[in-house]
């Protein structure tokens, strides 16, 4: 039935202006602005065509969840630049961390992962595949 649609995710913020400044400027993301009001929201351009919306939401409760992964070569490299912008990463209970707050996986799924947050809260990861 959707075998053809082009769907697309979507997440809530509460702050339409911080979002944009982290996304855009902190994460260096392409992003682009449209609506207007309460009718306002980003749309994330993260290649391949993909995009992502985020809306804002008076009501806004973030993710417990990983909303976005950003696959990269060098994780080390990867942890030094978001450091360099700012940005820490968070230590989660049950996962062993490294001294930088990287998790190394092994077998089964990515090679090495961080988790940090966006202005509003919500989850979202680096993490080198193997």
């Amino acid at each position: 039935m959707f075998g053809e649609s082009q769907a697309f995710s979507g997440f809530s913020v509460d702050d339409l202006g911080e979002a944009r400044r982290f996304y855009g400027e902190t994460l260096g993301l392409p992003v682009e602005e449209s609506g207007q009001g309460d009718m306002r929201m980003l749309t994330l351009k993260l290649g391949s065509g993909t995009q992502v919306f985020v809306y804002p939401k008076e009501s806004h409760t973030p993710a417990t969840f990983t909303i976005l992964n950003f696959p990269v070569a060098d994780i080390e490299a990867a942890v030094d630049e978001l450091e360099r912008r700012g940005v820490t990463l968070e230590r989660y209970p049950g996962f062993d961390h490294d001294e930088r707050g990287v998790v190394r996986v092994g077998d089964g799924g990515p090679a090495a992962i961080g988790w940090f947050t966006d202005p509003a809260g919500n989850v979202l990861s680096v993490l080198q595949e193997n």
